[in-house]
């Protein structure tokens, strides 16, 4: 199931920076959900890494929100409590976060977020 996600969150990656590539640089992969061995894990959660952190975020503010947070998920994906957490205080600190579960939805959600 992960493989799919990762799938769809390079397409809709591939898709953002042809359509806005002034904004490539600002939307961006967060790489939390790799599998890593002990030591390196201990060394990322020393460097701030935070479980349940979304998939990607696009750092621009627009419409009130200071960003937004994307977690790509299947059709029948579920977030995880960490994830939940994570979603309340990204939401609680004024940003919006969002479920993409296919292409059309990020493409939808990204247009939605930028022009209006």
């Amino acid at each position: 199931m992960r493989h799919n996600e990762s799938a769809l969150q390079c397409s809709c990656k591939r898709w953002f920076d042809y359509q806005f590539p002034k904004l490539r640089q600002i939307c961006f992969a967060v790489p939390n959900g790799s599998r890593r061995d002990k030591i390196t894990g201990a060394i990322l959660k020393k460097e701030g890494v935070v479980s349940g952190c979304p998939d990607m975020i696009l750092l621009i503010a627009r419409n009130g929100f200071g960003s937004l947070c994307i977690e790509f998920k299947t059709e029948i994906g579920k977030q995880s409590e960490n994830q939940k957490m994570w979603q309340r205080s990204a939401e609680d600190a004024g940003n919006k976060y969002v479920i993409c579960r296919s292409f059309d939805e990020f493409r939808d959600t990204v247009n939605a977020y930028l022009h209006d």
